[in-house]
């Protein structure tokens, strides 16, 4: 009797990690709503692109390569974390299946994602000092958090990738 509980509330469990799959949906409407941004920003950018400074396009094309990176951190989570968490996707034949699909485990996502975010801090703080550039008025708390903000995701990566180092010659 005692083993069959068991067995039934191990099947529960396993079952439970379908509870996960409308947050990928979730993940999925983030998309959606980047890309209405990604269409806003082209046609603000396409109406004033006689008088658009060097400046001006330099941020414009750091805003398109900050969105480029949050679509692709969204998709490597959708992808990995479906596929590690929930179940495999059905795509072995598939000629656009991502070729690090399958391969990458919880630690790989884990500095896949700190590597994107450190990536993500970084164009905002090179962001924020083109804007300095241009306006010469600095505003020193706005810069101080990004730098620290940026500081502690670039460290954190660091320690993860450190971390998983150490696990990997242990394993050997």
């Amino acid at each position: 009797m005692r083993g069959r509980i068991e067995k039934l509330f191990e099947e529960g469990l396993f079952a439970a990690r379908w509870l996960a799959a409308p947050i990928y949906l979730g993940l999925i409407f983030c998309l959606l709503i980047l890309l209405v941004i990604l269409v806003k920003y082209l046609v603000l950018v396409a109406r004033n692109l006689l008088t658009i400074t060097v400046h001006d396009a330099v941020v414009a094309t750091l805003s398109f390569i900050d969105l480029a990176l949050i679509a692709n951190l969204i998709l490597i989570v959708l992808y990995a974390g479906y596929e590690n968490f929930v179940s495999r996707l059905s795509i072995d034949e598939h000629d656009d299946r991502p070729a690090w699909l399958g391969k990458i485990d919880f630690a790989g996502l884990k500095l896949k994602l700190f590597g994107s975010i450190v990536a993500i801090t970084g164009i905002e703080l090179l962001k924020a000092f083109m804007d300095l550039r241009e306006s010469g008025v600095p505003n020193v708390q706005a810069l101080t958090w990004l730098v620290v903000i940026h500081g502690i995701f670039l460290v954190t990566t660091i320690a993860a990738a450190i971390s998983e180092w150490f696990v990997a010659r242990a394993r050997e």
